[in-house]
């Protein structure tokens, strides 16, 4: 069975910088999109930030372009998410997501995405 485990997640300063990881088990993932997607409360899940399987080809909300980086360790089956400058509208859940197939209609919509990880918090404070 597919499984994503997100870590590092916690608690930084206003301008802060957190590490996110998150790892992949279950299948080979060096085909796959795998992306970053996170919710506040009351607010909708929004995609944050996409890979695909070659490593090489990336995207990026708006909202964090610029500030954030995504990527993938050597095997590919662990996914990062550098977050710099962090501000409090970054607060937010983050979740690990990857889709059933190697295609993918659309990375940025959630509904693409078939796995997720259990999520790990992230609070900036000012």
């Amino acid at each position: 069975q597919v499984q994503l485990v997100e870590s590092g997640g916690g608690m930084v300063q206003a301008g802060g910088s957190l590490r996110l990881s998150c790892a992949a088990s279950g299948r080979p993932f060096s085909s796959y999109v795998m992306g970053w997607f996170r919710q506040a409360p009351g607010k909708e899940r929004e995609f944050v930030a996409a890979i695909r399987g070659s490593g090489t080809i990336t995207y990026y909300a708006d909202s964090v372009k610029g500030r954030f980086t995504i990527s993938r360790d050597g095997a590919k089956n662990t996914v990062y998410l550098q977050m710099n400058t962090l501000t409090a509208d970054d607060t937010a859940g983050y979740y690990c997501a990857a889709p059933r197939s190697s295609y993918i209609s659309s990375i940025y919509n959630p509904e693409s995405y078939d796995y997720w990880g259990q999520g790990t918090q992230v609070t900036v404070s000012s």
